[in-house]
């Protein structure tokens, strides 16, 4: 099981004139100390993805850096672009991740928020099926892995998302409650990220829905935990770098929970949604610090 960061990071609090391997710097720290890996440019770096930049990336770091890029069905419609703009920019992609994989890449993620707005749509449906297939032609020795955040992408259906072989679906939990019925339905050899946490400044950070995600992920279609991860449910570039830093912190918080012992798990768990037939009959004692009537918002590794 791992965690990592869907998305971007806010500038890090440094010098303005601060160059930007500098920056990037500052957000591969921030995730390695949380205790993410893989870990990303944190969305720092002003040119389109690139070997270069992730070599550089790569070398502020002994941890398995990832790339992510901005998939084809997305950046069409963002750009208003036909079909002959999409497919020539699924090829461009194409060559891409064939260098990123020649240059050791271990794991690209495509991320695909306009997925969100296919729903029933066929020929938009099979828009998205064509443009994957051509961006992920030929490609072979890296971890590639489709991300969907900001809503609801269930209705486009798996056949549709799943059309092109990626090794592993990330979701957004938090803004798409249904895409459950994706991790429901991904197929036990294909990997599940789930965007959990969620990356609102004021939202409720302790380990409870990550651990039942992660738990219940790894339960369905025989898919083990080796084959799940953990994530925040989008980008964090719009808070603080302080809001965002303890978002990092809370999701490694998280993972090291999902993958310590049993005891320390339900120790840090409120005891609540350990057990819920005993918080029914008023059996449970909270802690000094919560409020009868709900936890406090306390850091995930509190115990």
């Amino acid at each position: 099981m791992f965690a990592t960061l869907f998305g971007g990071l806010p500038r890090p609090p440094l010098e303005a004139d601060a160059p930007v391997e500098v920056l990037v710097e500052g957000a591969v720290r921030a995730q390695q100390d949380a205790g993410l890996e893989p870990i990303g440019d944190g969305w720092l770096r002003a040119d389109p993805p690139s070997v270069a930049g992730w070599e550089s990336t790569a070398r502020l770091t002994t941890l398995a850096v990832k790339q992510a890029v901005v998939g084809p069905f997305t950046a069409a419609q963002d750009a208003g672009a036909g079909e002959p703009a999409a497919a020539d920019h699924a090829t461009q992609l194409n060559r891409l991740l064939r260098d990123l994989a020649a240059a050791g890449c271990p794991m690209v993620e495509v991320h695909e928020p306009a997925a969100i707005r296919i729903r029933t749509d066929e020929i938009e449906r099979a828009r998205f099926r064509e443009l994957h297939k051509r961006l992920l032609d030929g490609v072979a020795g890296l971890h590639l892995s489709l991300v969907i955040t900001g809503g609801n992408a269930d209705a486009a259906g798996m056949e549709t998302l799943l059309a092109a072989p990626y090794n592993s679906l990330g979701v957004d939990l938090i803004a798409g409650p249904d895409n459950w019925r994706l991790v429901a339905g991904t197929p036990g050899d294909i990997g599940v990220v789930c965007g959990a946490l969620s990356a609102t400044s004021d939202s409720f950070d302790g380990p409870e829905t990550l651990l039942w995600a992660a738990g219940y992920a790894a339960s369905i279609n025989g898919r083990g935990p080796d084959r799940v991860g953990l994530a925040t449910a989008s980008a964090l570039a719009h808070l603080s770098w302080d809001d965002a830093v303890a978002k990092l912190r809370r999701l490694g918080a998280a993972l090291r929970l999902a993958t310590g012992p049993l005891d320390e798990r339900v120790r840090a768990m409120d005891p609540r949604a350990v057990s819920s037939r005993a918080a029914a009959l008023g059996t449970v004692e909270t802690r000094a610090s919560e409020p009868a009537d709900g936890p406090a918002d306390r850091p995930a590794d509190a115990t």
